[in-house]
C-alpha cells in the first residue's frame, strides 16, 4: 500500500493486509476530532502501558526530525515498524506532516527484501538492518532505533557501504515513548561519532546519580528523568553547549564486582567487535566479590567463538568476565529486545 500525502483523500486507501488496517485505523485516529491518539510502550523498562499522547506534541516532534534529515514534500518514505507503537505511529505522522509519500510494508525481520527503488526515509530496529545489509545503499536517510546498535553491526554497515557510491547517511537514535520517539542522534555512516546529538529544542543534564535528565517542552511538559547513565560533552564552552552525550548504560543493570562498578553496555559493545552473537555481562550474587561477572553468549558453544573472545583487551582484569555461558535463545520482549531480568533469572537458576 502507497499513500501520496501531498494529494491525500482517506476515503482513497484500500488496506488489503491486516498491518495495512491497523494503519488506516491510526489515521482515522489521527484525523478524528480528538486531540490526543494513545500510545502503547514497548515494555523494555517496565510492565507495558497505553497512554493518552496529544497530537499537537507528536506534530513538533515530526517537525524536529523532518527538519533535521531535509526532508521535503513528496519525498518517499518506508513505514515497516508497528504502528501500535511510538515508533511506527510517528513514521506516518512525519509523513503527513511533511506530505511525503508513504511505502506500507508489514513488519518482520527482512522488511525490505523485494525493494528495488530508491527511499529517502526510513525507520528499523537493529534486527531489521541486520537481515537489510544488502538493500541499505537503496535507503537515503535511515535512523535505527529500539536498541542500542551493537559495534558488530555498524562494522556490518560500513563494509557494505564504504564501496558503493550510495548518498545513505545512517543514524542510532536515543528516545522512549515519553518523548514521542527520539530526542537525539548519533551518526553511524558515512562517518561514526561516538556522541549522541539533541534535536532542536531539546536540553539535557544530570542528576545527582549522573543519569540523564531530557528537557523537551513541545514534546513533554514534565522534566524526564531517565534511569541511563551518560556522559554529556560540552563543544563549544562558550555557547554553553550541552547537547553532545555518550550512552554508559542503564543505573539499574551497573555491577558492583569487588567494590568496582562496571557498566555491562560498555563490555558488551567490546565483545561484540570480535563476535556476532548477542552477549549480556550480568552479575551474579557471590560472597567474595559481591556479583561475579558472568558473560551469557546466545547461541551454541563452539571453539570458534571462544578463540574470538581470547582476543579481546578488557580495560582492567576485573572487567574480564570470571564465567562465560552459552545459552541457545534469549528471552526477548514482544518489541524484539532482550529481556535482561528474565535472563538473570536463567543465569542463576543453572548457577543453582
Amino acid at each position: 500500500m502507497t499513500i501520496d500525502f501531498s494529494n491525500f483523500s482517506i476515503s482513497d486507501i484500500s488496506p488489503e493486509t491486516d498491518f495495512e488496517i491497523k494503519v488506516l485505523a491510526f489515521l482515522e485516529e489521527w484525523l478524528s476530532n480528538s486531540q490526543k491518539v494513545k500510545v502503547q510502550t514497548s515494555g523494555s523498562t517496565g510492565a507495558p502501558k497505553i497512554f493518552e499522547v496529544e497530537k499537537e506534541r507528536m506534530r513538533h516532534s515530526a517537525k524536529m526530525t523532518c527538519d533535521i534529515l531535509g526532508l521535503k514534500e513528496r519525498d518517499s518514505s518506508l513505514l515497516c515498524l508497528p504502528v501500535e507503537y511510538i515508533s511506527g505511529k510517528m513514521m506516518v505522522v512525519r509523513a503527513i506532516e511533511r506530505k511525503l509519500i508513504l511505502f506500507v510494508k508489514t513488519p518482520s525481520s527482512k522488511p525490505i527484501t523485494d525493494l528495488t527503488e530508491n527511499i529517502d526515509f526510513c525507520a528499523m530496529s537493529p534486527l531489521q538492518v541486520e537481515n537489510s545489509l544488502d538493500k541499505l545503499h537503496l535507503i537515503k536517510n535511515l535512523i535505527i532505533g529500539g536498541a542500542a546498535v551493537s559495534e558488530s553491526l555498524k562494522n556490518k554497515i560500513a563494509q557494505k557501504l564504504i564501496h558503493s557510491t550510495t548518498q545513505s547517511h545512517i543514524f542510532e537514535t536515543y528516545g522512549m515513548s515519553e518523548t514521542l520517539s527520539h530526542i537525539a542522534l548519533k551518526e553511524i555512516y558515512p562517518s561514526a561519532k561516538d556522541y549522541f546529538t539533541a534535536l532542536n529544542g531539546v536540553e539535557l543534564s544530570l542528576d545527582e546519580r549522573n543519569c540523564l535528565q531530557i528537557s523537551a517542552p513541545q514534546l513533554n511538559p514534565e522534566l524526564i528523568k531517565t534511569n541511563d547513565l551518560v556522559e554529556i560533552k560540552q563543544v563549544n564552552e562558550s555557547a554553553n553547549d550541552k547537547l553532545h552525550f555518550k550512552f554508559l548504560g542503564r543505573i539499574d543493570n551497573v555491577i558492583n564486582s569487588a567494590g568496582l562498578k562496571i557498566y555491562p553496555e560498555e563490555l558488551e559493545n567490546l565483545v561484540k567487535k570480535e563476535i556476532s552473537n548477542d552477549v549480556v555481562f550480568l552479575g551474579v550474587k557471590n560472597q567474595l566479590l559481591g556479583q561475579k561477572l558472568v558473560l551469557a553468549i546466545e547461541g551454541e558453544e563452539n571453539e570458534i567463538v571462544k578463540k574470538q573472545l581470547e582476543k579481546i583487551i578488557y580495560p582492567t582484569k576485573n572487567h574480564r568476565p570470571k564465567e562465560t555461558i552459552f545459552i541457545e535463545l534469549f528471552p526477548r520482549i514482544p518489541n524484539g529486545k532482550i529481556d535482561r531480568k528474565t535472563l538473570e533469572k536463567l543465569v542463576k537458576k543453572d548457577k543453582g
